[in-house]
């Protein structure tokens, strides 16, 4: 009786032992990290890539209220999206050279705003510094074909380079980046 009794505290006592010293995880952040990587095919080495926090829709009107039209946005959550680029590419007239920048949307109702930003590892737009900027571009604002409820991007292959779509709500912007 006494070995049962003995044994009953001891797997009490570890039960309880292991579970203050069990690890403590945070819970799922509301606009999880996602990555996209541009690639000219699966075997292929990466010519870019973004690194951005997506968050939701959850029924709000984004752009003109969430994000505010006509504003520096850091286009996504959190800390703002980390573009990088492995080999030259042209955006716009400007050709990046390899290496890590921020990427900032001024969206529009018609027309984008996308900057290239050579400050990073910053959180939001907050700190933003426009004579930081490498190059800016305009691309067209267009309609999705269905509502999109999490920031989303991704990279399109092409012939001459990528074209990175970011995409929210019920609309979409189309990014081209060159081989330089």
């Amino acid at each position: 009786m006494t070995k049962i009794f003995l044994f009953s505290c001891f797997a009490i006592f570890s039960i309880a032992f292991q579970n203050l010293n069990a690890q403590s995880f945070p819970q799922m952040d509301a606009s999880p990290m996602d990555l996209a990587m541009a690639r000219p095919d699966k075997n292929s080495p990466p010519i870019a890539r973004v690194i951005y926090s997506r968050p939701q829709k959850k029924g709000r009107d984004v752009f003109g209220d969430l994000v505010p039209y006509d504003e520096v946005w850091r286009t996504g959550a959190n800390e703002a999206t980390e573009l990088t680029i492995y080999t030259p590419l042209k955006f716009g007239k400007t050709t990046l050279t390899p290496g890590t920048y921020t990427l900032y949307t001024i969206p529009g109702e018609d027309q984008w705003t996308i900057i290239v930003n050579s400050d990073t590892n910053v959180w939001g737009a907050y700190s933003y510094k426009k004579e930081k900027d490498v190059a800016r571009i305009t691309v067209e604002c267009k309609d999705a074909a269905a509502p999109i409820e999490s920031l989303s991007m991704i990279f399109r292959p092409e012939n001459n380079g990528t074209t990175l779509l970011i995409g929210w709500d019920d609309h979409y912007v189309e990014i081209p980046f060159k081989k330089a």
